[in-house]
């Protein structure tokens, strides 16, 4: 049995996450109470019904703290049969109030006397013992509903009992660190083809900038030694069953030099890992994607 355990503060996308996975044949139970999830896992796995083989719970912030601190408890029923993994989605307090404002929907922890921003500080107190036991963790504050859904989808899809999901990711260090990853590593030091007039326009993908970058001994120095630091931590990650592992690379803009040291690193450990999946979070969309709206946004109405 395979358990997955979906929460997060409410406007980041829980409900998307709880539809992808349902599309993907998983059965899905949004706002069970927390305390219930340990007995109807128990029930499960001696039921040993094929309905609940697969099966994604919805957990919110409206539960008893102690009932929250259980569910990472849950992974004792492993030797039962049990596979459990705990996803967490959250967003910046700024984007979460700007998604309730544009929906007009009210917070699960609001009223009382207490305004938007005091209910999703208290959501984030309450469910932290859930962020520190998560095995995925992602940030939708620049995610669009269509990206979120893709993004489940390659990482939530069957990838098989013990195979590790493993993300390698390029980002621009002026757009902030991405929240998600479990490495992060810094490409700011190597030649910056960005200074090239010529190859300012491109990006670590185009040959020109690749040509530039491979001409640097010392690209190709960060490029082994992180294939020789990554090559001893993943078997870390899978010796402790480990579901997921995001290792990020940055650059100042994200375009050119943490591109190309990510498809280099990427397709290192390919061979291997031949579902590795590779993410460049600011190169552009393809231009047939269609702009995102407030419409596209996970808001309060997809927590």
């Amino acid at each position: 049995m395979h358990l997955v355990v979906v929460s997060g503060l409410s406007g980041s996308g829980k409900s998307v996450a709880l539809n992808v996975l349902e599309d993907l044949g998983w059965y899905c139970i949004d706002n069970i109470p927390a305390g219930l999830v340990r007995g109807l896992v128990a029930h499960s796995l001696q039921t040993a019904e094929p309905l609940y083989q697969r099966l994604a719970v919805g957990i919110d912030a409206r539960n008893r703290p102690a009932d929250l601190a259980t569910l990472p408890l849950i992974r004792e029923l492993g030797r039962a049969g049990l596979r459990s993994e705990v996803l967490y989605l959250h967003a910046d307090d700024e984007v979460l109030l700007r998604r309730y404002a544009e929906t007009r929907r009210p917070h699960p922890l609001a009223g009382a006397g207490r305004s938007l921003a005091d209910a999703i500080t208290e959501e984030r107190r309450l469910l932290h013992p859930l962020i520190d036991a998560a095995d995925l963790v992602i940030n939708t504050s620049r995610t669009s509903v269509h990206e979120l859904r893709e993004r489940l989808g390659e990482r939530l899809g069957d990838r098989g009992r013990d195979r590790l999901s493993i993300l390698f990711q390029s980002f621009g260090f002026k757009h902030g660190l991405p929240a998600d990853a479990d490495f992060v590593f810094d490409a700011r030091t190597l030649p910056n083809p960005y200074w090239e007039p010529q190859l300012q326009a491109l990006s670590g993908l185009d040959p020109a900038v690749v040509a530039f970058l491979q001409a640097s001994p010392a690209v190709h120095r960060l490029c082994d030694d992180l294939c020789r630091f990554l090559a001893e931590r993943i078997p870390e990650y899978e010796r402790a069953s480990r579901g997921y592992l995001t290792v990020a690379i940055g650059c100042t803009g994200g375009q050119h030099r943490s591109v190309y040291v990510v498809e280099r690193i990427a397709a290192h450990f390919r061979p291997r890992y031949p579902q590795l999946l590779v993410r460049h979070n600011a190169l552009p969309r393809a231009a047939a994607q269609p702009p995102e709206t407030a419409r596209d946004r996970p808001g309060p109405g997809d927590r």
